[in-house]
Formats: structure tokens, C-alpha cells, sequence
């Protein structure tokens, strides 16, 4: 088992963080491999209901480490983007295993770049440090991105902002991306593990059915017309509020003002 990747279990929330600080968390294929069982896991094990992603050093993910992935890609030929289809990046969160329904929360440290870009854009929250810095800089090696960095910027950014940071090949820092909508929040340095933790609680706080569910429907939603979306909706929305167990009991604490993380006059503790 590598040291290239740390993975804690603390109660319902994992933490996975990227440990290769002398090559800016650059991924390569030992740590692929890694990630994919530690995805796995995470999916797999009922413990769990949380992850939060994040970088040792000064960065959450540099990319691929193009010293073990091109001579990988120049060995393939034509066949690579076939064999590549079913096994996306960083052990295949962007493509491969990305329908997990449990959230991902990215804590990004410092720069997110290439890969690293994709990846952080593949988890579901994005809480971003004062220091971190976003960018793609494919371009500049002849490449562009093949693991969900467009399309997902443009799901999450728009089309400006994919144009912009792709042609450019130029990084935006944290202030940009939070008004860009690609990250939550920005956050002191030394706060960002404790907000992403924090976060992490609120999702706790609801129910897991309930939140994995929403998870599904807004994957579902993604790319339909109205009418398609809406008919989606309805179906889970309404098979869940039919079949979930949890729902008199949790109506029943909302009706006594006593249900986690109440505001206003009657509130409660996360």
C-alpha cells in the first residue's frame, strides 16, 4: 500500500489526501491505481457517508505526472481514448466510478492544475483556501482536457469561463473561482480543513437516503430538456417521500423546533 495517499475514517466522514508534496501532488499511475481502491472503498463501505479531498503541501493536485502517464499515452496509439473511456482519471472519480451518491467535498489547498483541475470539478463542493489557484494549462502541452474538465466547467462555470481559462491556459486565483461559482467558498488558509468539516457536518445532519437521492437527481438532470428534468424529479422526488421511514420521524422534530441546525428563534446545535 503506498504512503502517496492517505485515507482516514473518522465516524461517518472520510479523508483522502494526496501525499506527494515534492511533486505537487502530481498523480501518477501507483497512485491511480490507489485512488481506485480507495474509491471503492468509500462507495462501498456503509460506515462511511462523507469524503474530503485535499492536498499535503503547497497543493491539492498538480495533474497527471506526465513522466509515468506519456510515455503511457505514446505507447497506446489511436486505441487510447478507447481503452481510456471506462477509466478516467485519479482512480476514475471523473469518469469510470464518478456515480458515487455519497458527497465528495474538495478542500483545495493550493494550486489545482490540469488533472487537478478535473478532479476537484468532479466532486460535488469545492471549498477553496485564500492561497489556492485554479487553472489548465493542457493546452501549453499539446493536449487539452479528457476527463470532465470541460464539460464540467462548462455544467458549473459556463461557457465563458471554459473559454477563457482553456484558451488562455492562464490560472485564476480563489476570489475569481468563487465568483466564477466554481468553488463555495473562500476561506482563511488555516480554516480550511475545520470549514470543510464543517460542511461535512451539515450534510450529516440530513438524511442519507434523502441526500444521496438529491445526489442521483441532479446527476440525472444534467443535459435534459425542462420536461425531461422536471419528470425526473418528480419520480425520485416523490418515490423517495413515498418510501423513506425516517420521514414522520424527522417531520415530527421540524413540527417541535427541535431538528439539527435550526436558525432563527428556535435554534439548535449542528
Amino acid at each position: 500500500m503506498t504512503d502517496k495517499v492517505l485515507y482516514e475514517k473518522n465516524g461517518e466522514i472520510a479523508t483522502i489526501t494526496l501525499n506527494r508534496p515534492e511533486r505537487k501532488n502530481a498523480i501518477d499511475l501507483e497512485v491511480h491505481h490507489r485512488l481506485r481502491e480507495i474509491w471503492t472503498d468509500f462507495r462501498d463501505d456503509p460506515a462511511l457517508r462523507v469524503a474530503i479531498l485535499t492536498g499535503s503541501g503547497d497543493a491539492f493536485c498538480a495533474g497527471a505526472d506526465l513522466k509515468t502517464h506519456v510515455p503511457e499515452w505514446d505507447r497506446a496509439g489511436p486505441s487510447l481514448a478507447r481503452d481510456k473511456l471506462p477509466d478516467g482519471f485519479a482512480g476514475g472519480i471523473t469518469r469510470g466510478v464518478h456515480r458515487i451518491y455519497k458527497p465528495i467535498i474538495a478542500a483545495c489547498n493550493g494550486w489545482v492544475l490540469g488533472g487537478g483541475l478535473e478532479l476537484a470539478m468532479a466532486c460535488d463542493i469545492r471549498i477553496a483556501s485564500e492561497r489556492a489557484q485554479f487553472g489548465s494549462f493542457e493546452l501549453r502541452r499539446g493536449m487539452h482536457p479528457a476527463d470532465g474538465g470541460i464539460v464540467r466547467l462548462v455544467n458549473t462555470c459556463g461557457v465563458g469561463i471554459a473559454l477563457e481559462m482553456e484558451l488562455t491556459g492562464e490560472p485564476i486565483d480563489a476570489m475569481r473561482a468563487f465568483h466564477a461559482n466554481m468553488v463555495s467558498k473562500v476561506v482563511p488558509h488555516d480554516r480550511l480543513m475545520a470549514t470543510a468539516r464543517d460542511y461535512a457536518k451539515k450534510i450529516l445532519r440530513n438524511d442519507r437516503r434523502a441526500v444521496e437521492s438529491a445526489k442521483e437527481t441532479i446527476f440525472e438532470v444534467v443535459g435534459r430538456t425542462l420536461d425531461e428534468q422536471l419528470k425526473v424529479e418528480c419520480l425520485y422526488g416523490y418515490a423517495l417521500c413515498g418510501g423513506n421511514p425516517v420521514i414522520p420521524e424527522r417531520s415530527r422534530q421540524f413540527f417541535d423546533k427541535s431538528d439539527k441546525g435550526r436558525a432563527g428563534a428556535h435554534a439548535t446545535a449542528l
